[in-house]
């Protein structure tokens, strides 16, 4: 497969793309905006074993998202159970799912190699009673730090894979090549498009922080900010369909004729 290289403004298209879909049908992004937070809150019910397995389900999820974000770009309603009709073909679920395994294994690699280097230091730390909060941060910053870069590289190789495996059958092991050269050859549109979304994230964590200033309590501000995190993570979710459209084409397209 031949990955477009695109300019650097696609990173912004993108994110106009994500919200033009989700303008389209806003009740069913935003119903799988509400299903994932609560996945994720549930996954916190289990320490561990939660968020493990909801790690491996993170490519099947956004399989699941990038189709229904097709259909809404080709004028399809989306209804309850047109959801779970990307994963009816088993093929597509066992590759999904050996993916998912692959991307906790990685994710626990680097975990490991971000915190090893530090681990004399963090158990010092866990040993002191009376470490205060300035030194818990201060300690754990490297490790933040060299997981962040660690995982810009990870999530590029697992960025277009789900939809990869799951359109074009293709091998797990080629769909994380492809991904990467992808990423890598659209490097300048990703940056683009991860600032604007850490800019938009910070301006509603400003905001949250305006309402507590205005005086509102924590629960009538969680209450102002829960629809607009929600919103504004579909319109995330809804741009991964753009960014692997505008870099590999028409998925259905390029399927019929393989």
């Amino acid at each position: 497969m031949q990955a477009a290289k695109l300019p650097f403004l696609y990173g912004w298209y993108w994110i106009q793309e994500g919200l033009r879909l989700f303008k389209l049908q806003p009740a069913a992004l935003f119903f799988w905006s509400l299903i994932t937070s609560i996945l994720i809150n549930l996954s916190n019910i289990f320490p561990i074993i939660g968020q493990m397995v909801l790690i491996v389900l993170v490519p099947t999820m956004t399989f699941i998202i990038q189709n229904a974000c097709r259909r809404i770009h080709e004028g399809e309603v989306i209804r309850l159970g047109m959801w779970t009709e990307p994963l009816k073909p088993a093929p597509v679920r066992n590759r999904l799912i050996k993916l998912g395994i692959i991307y906790l294994l990685a994710c626990l690699v680097v975990g490991f190699v971000a915190t090893f280097p530090f681990v004399n230091e963090l158990s010092q730390l866990m040993d002191n009673s009376n470490a205060t909060p300035q030194e818990v941060m201060a300690a754990f910053r490297k490790p933040i730090i060299l997981f962040f870069v660690l995982y810009l590289g990870l999530s590029a190789l697992f960025w277009h894979a789900p939809a990869l495996v799951g359109w074009h059958a293709i091998p797990v092991k080629q769909a994380l090549f492809f991904s990467m050269v992808a990423c890598w050859r659209n490097k300048a549109a990703f940056l683009l498009y991860g600032l604007c979304w850490a800019a938009a994230f910070f301006a509603i964590q400003t905001l949250g922080e305006l309402l507590l200033g205005a005086g509102l309590s924590p629960g009538t501000a969680t209450m102002v900010l829960t629809p607009i995190n929600l919103a504004m993570a579909a319109i995330l979710y809804a741009s991964f369909y753009p960014a692997y459209r505008s870099v590999f084409g028409d998925p259905m397209r390029d399927a019929a004729q393989g």
